[in-house]
């Protein structure tokens, strides 16, 4: 039973590595308003399901509990939330998946955790959201991120 092939031996595949780059086109400003527009409803829908979760887990102590936490508190941190786990596990919110968008650092690659979390502290800088009206929003500047299309459509 003499054999020439190796069973353990990896195989040998040549693989081609793309002609050039892939070109990030950077989304439009109509489409990252949009795009907003949708997180604002998500993250609502993401606040109440929170409130049915602490409810049902909790019962009515919990919701005592949610009551006596200061309202702009008890908001900003389910917002924090709602943008730190969906671009931190996706890198994507509903509203980028909706329109096609996806957060990308600035060699087109996946952004670290650390960027994620610069990203999401940087919508709490007063005035933000008139950053756009520069080339960037200070929380793609900032920490050195873009949003970019995923698809023509």
């Amino acid at each position: 039973m003499e054999s020439d092939a190796n069973p353990y031996q990896p195989p040998t595949t040549d693989v081609a590595a793309p002609a050039e780059p892939a070109v990030m086109e950077l989304a439009g400003k109509g489409r990252r308003f949009t795009t907003c527009v949708i997180d604002y409803l998500g993250f609502y829908v993401f606040a109440a399901l929170v409130g049915i979760v602490v409810g049902l887990a909790f019962g009515q102590e919990g919701l005592n509990t949610l009551k006596k936490v200061p309202d702009a508190l008890l908001g900003l941190s389910i917002f924090f939330i709602y943008y730190l786990f969906f671009e931190g596990i996706w890198a994507r919110t509903p509203g980028k998946w909706l329109l096609g968008t996806v957060v990308v650092n600035e060699s087109g690659l996946r952004p670290s955790f650390g960027q994620v979390l610069g990203r999401t502290a940087c919508r709490f800088i007063p005035f933000e959201p008139f950053s756009f009206f520069g080339t960037l929003g200070w929380h793609d500047s900032i920490p050195k991120t873009r949003v970019v299309r995923t698809r023509r459509s």
